[in-house]
């Protein structure tokens, strides 16, 4: 669980801008230090790519919170900051510091991310969406708001782990904005079908309500727990289907299903992505550096009459879809790709963004 408010308020967020321009001022040091240690680790200069790449999401961080206390200022401290003006703020705000996180990691990772399928802004415009993801890698749903927020223009509306609440900035934003942070078994007074049935009630023209229903990044551990969890819970059927998705998590329905009744009008659409399947932990992200990777995103898209009303329905129609993603991810997994000068991340259509 994350700390209390107040100290995240108070304590934590001051303490990353004070310690962010502190690492800022003296980053000549922190690199030669990386650069004299990186001969004793194997790799082409991961060292000094790790520490650069630390201090300079943690000087991120801070920018993003120094513009957040701006905007809570200027909204009367904090008086008007839900009103339609100042939500459409933190959104442009979003899009920012995203597109500079992700210039920075073409830069530094020579990440490249290339999106095929249907775009949710031209599926059927004016039309919300319920945007459904894997979970699989480091970033994917930084990349997945990104693509939102800066590419199709979209205003997100995200369920999201309590945990990430850690990450000040991330803490501070996305609470200003129409999310909800959950924690396994700590929803207070609401279940969690009620927690996102609110949250996804009122979508407008431009609103993508994004839900992972697996729960958590895919690991084969992961997969082999939710699997007997099904067993145990006695839907055989589920696991059996289950059993054969090898690079997905089984979805959870219930929240999705939620988000479905509480915004009949809106489509759904379906995201698959694979390219950061091999960092699952720590050493694996240490092992990976520099990146070198090419992420290529698959949008399909549903229209609202197209989704089942039958509970039994739904959950065939679920897996269905669960087993179109594992299929696509299986196929297109990238070879390794010779280090490029090209860095840049660009759409299908071949539009550099």
């Amino acid at each position: 669980m994350p700390l209390p408010i107040w100290v995240r308020r108070l304590v934590t967020a001051p303490a990353v801008v004070v310690l962010a321009i502190a690492l800022l001022t003296t980053l000549p040091v922190w690199l030669l230090l990386a650069l004299a240690a990186s001969p004793l680790v194997p790799g082409h200069l991961r060292v000094p790519r790790l520490v650069f790449l630390a201090i300079v999401y943690l000087v991120w961080d801070a920018a993003a919170l120094v513009v957040l206390g701006v905007l809570w200022v200027a909204s009367g401290f904090g008086w008007k900051i839900r009103t339609p003006g100042f939500q459409r703020a933190h959104y442009v705000v979003t899009g920012w510091f995203l597109r500079i996180l992700f210039w920075l990691a073409r830069w530094s990772l020579h990440l490249t991310v290339d999106v095929v399928g249907t775009d949710p802004d031209t599926a059927v415009p004016g039309r919300p969406e319920i945007v459904v993801s894997r979970h699989a890698g480091p970033g994917d749903s930084f990349i997945l708001i990104h693509a939102l927020v800066n590419w199709f223009d979209r205003e997100p509306r995200i369920v999201l782990k309590a945990t990430l609440q850690w990450d000040p900035a991330v803490d501070v934003l996305l609470n200003r904005l129409p999310n909800r942070f959950i924690s396994p078994g700590r929803t207070g007074t609401h279940t969690l079908a009620q927690e996102i049935s609110e949250l996804a009630t009122g979508l407008d023209h431009n609103d993508a309500f994004v839900i992972f229903p697996e729960g958590g990044n895919f690991t084969p551990r992961r997969r082999i727990s939710a699997i007997a969890r099904l067993r145990a819970r006695g839907q055989a059927e589920a696991a059996a289907r289950a059993e054969h998705l090898r690079n997905v998590l089984p979805p959870k329905p219930g929240g999705l299903f939620s988000a479905i009744d509480a915004a009949p009008d809106a489509g759904v659409i379906f995201v698959a992505h694979t390219g950061l399947d091999r960092m699952l932990t720590v050493a694996d992200v240490w092992r990976e550096l520099p990146m070198d990777k090419r992420l290529i995103m698959r949008f399909w898209s549903v229209p609202p009459e197209e989704v089942p009303v039958d509970e039994d329905d739904r959950v065939a129609w679920l897996y269905d879809w669960w087993a179109r993603i594992d299929a696509w991810i299986e196929e297109h997994r990238p070879a390794p790709r010779p280090l490029s000068t090209d860095w840049t991340a660009r759409r299908s259509t071949g539009a550099e963004i």
